[in-house]
């Protein structure tokens, strides 16, 4: 017998099926909901009534083709039920954007980052500023938002709850904690997430809207002034689990140099610009890496390797190589699954890609298996934003759907 306490539970969890269906969908109808839930008609009825006397939801008609018949009423997400603020934080800008809780970008900004200025204290109230102005634009108070969702690269602390950047390419060891810092007159929720590790989010989120596809898992690896990881997969009930493991710092080997993060040895130190940089100079590979290598800089190593250029292909080769050593160790520990390779670097991925497959075929699982297939996708900026929304406005309807 169903305790008060377990039908609450259960209600908790249709609510948040019917809500996750239409963060899909966007627009579908009774029907609809109930086929892609399995919930029955009785209990969708219920369920979206609720939601609807809440402002979470919102119905509208559509017309039949030909304009015949009775017209179909859709569901969808009501768009000023609230707002997210998205915060990208990347080596040379911070992108602030304000979307709806339908998913509709409505204003975005991005501020240069002064390469000089260091520091977290500086940049906090530069952030703090800046949320305001974006508010300020749109004419929104704080109370209307309904979280605040940030992405760095490095290393994020996972706790529940957590917003703290451990160590990242931009502060270096110096620690930031953003529900700290926007705390307590921001009453929204304060997220923050490793970027690579988004970019696997939206990549899965694709893959599981294509289900001829079959998906299980995935990597993805973002290549610049830093070197990202984020592994998507499928869990025993169907969720989708996404981690970021720290591949831009594992060991390739000490004669790669010196890394941002004081290590020798690093993938990022052999991968990264900075890293590619030295090689291709020969400059003393204990040299204190460059905090930021214009793309034009990269351009002209790029363009001297393509041109035969001993010192600079070597360069390229050598990151490649670093690349295909860390993957092979990556999927012995996990699984062959599909690579995609994302971010700046991706323009000069016909040089890194012979030492890649290189590194690769250097696992035994993989000659057994085959290497992955790999793939390069252009538009990071793109899917580091859709992970922002996927994993943001879920949280947001669990905790509707809780409430």
């Amino acid at each position: 017998m169903l305790t008060k306490s377990s039908t609450e539970l259960v209600r908790q969890q249709n609510s948040a099926l019917v809500l996750a269906a239409l963060r899909r969908a966007r627009n579908l109808s009774h029907t609809e909901i109930s086929a892609a839930t399995g919930l029955a008609s009785a209990t969708v009825s219920a369920i979206t009534a609720e939601l609807e006397r809440a402002g979470v939801i919102a119905k509208a008609e559509q017309q039949v083709q030909g304009g015949r018949g009775r017209p179909r009423v859709l569901f969808t997400p009501r768009r000023d039920c609230g707002y997210v603020i998205v915060v990208r934080i990347s080596s040379d800008v911070v992108q602030y954007s304000l979307t709806d809780y339908g998913g509709t970008l409505l204003d975005r900004f991005e501020e240069s980052r002064n390469h000089d200025q260091r520091g977290t204290s500086a940049f906090a109230q530069i952030f703090v500023d800046a949320l305001e102005r974006l508010l300020q634009r749109s004419r929104l108070t704080r109370d209307r938002v309904l979280a605040v969702s940030i992405s760095s690269k490095g290393l994020v602390d996972v706790d529940n709850d957590a917003a703290r950047l451990l160590w990242s390419p931009v502060f270096g060891s110096e620690q930031l904690d953003f529900a700290a810092l926007l705390a307590p007159e921001w009453r929204a929720k304060v997220m923050l997430n490793n970027e690579t590790l988004l970019v696997a989010q939206a990549l899965a989120a694709e893959a599981e809207r294509a289900p001829e596809a079959g998906f299980r898992s995935l990597a993805a690896i973002s290549l610049g002034h830093s070197i990202g990881l984020g592994v998507a997969r499928k869990g025993r009930f169907g969720e989708i689990d996404v981690t970021a493991p720290n591949f831009g710092h594992m060991l390739h080997a000490p004669s790669a140099g010196l890394c941002r993060c004081g290590a020798y040895g690093c993938i990022e130190a052999a991968a990264g610009f900075y890293g590619i940089l030295r090689a291709a100079f020969e400059v003393p590979p204990d040299t204190i890496p460059a905090k930021f290598v214009p793309i034009a800089e990269m351009d002209k190593i790029a363009a001297s390797a393509r041109q035969g250029h001993r010192m600079a292909g070597y360069a390229f080769r050598q990151a490649g190589l670093a690349l295909g050593n860390g993957i092979s160790r990556m999927l012995s520990l996990y699984e062959r699954m599909p690579i995609y390779v994302t971010g700046p670097g991706t323009r000069y991925f016909d040089l890194l890609q012979g030492g890649l497959m290189e590194g690769v075929s250097q696992s035994l699982q993989l000659r057994l298996q085959g290497p992955p297939e790999i793939s390069v996708v252009l538009d990071e900026q793109r899917l580091v934003f859709d992970g922002h929304l996927e994993r943001a406005l879920g949280v947001i309807d669990s905790e509707i759907a809780t409430a």
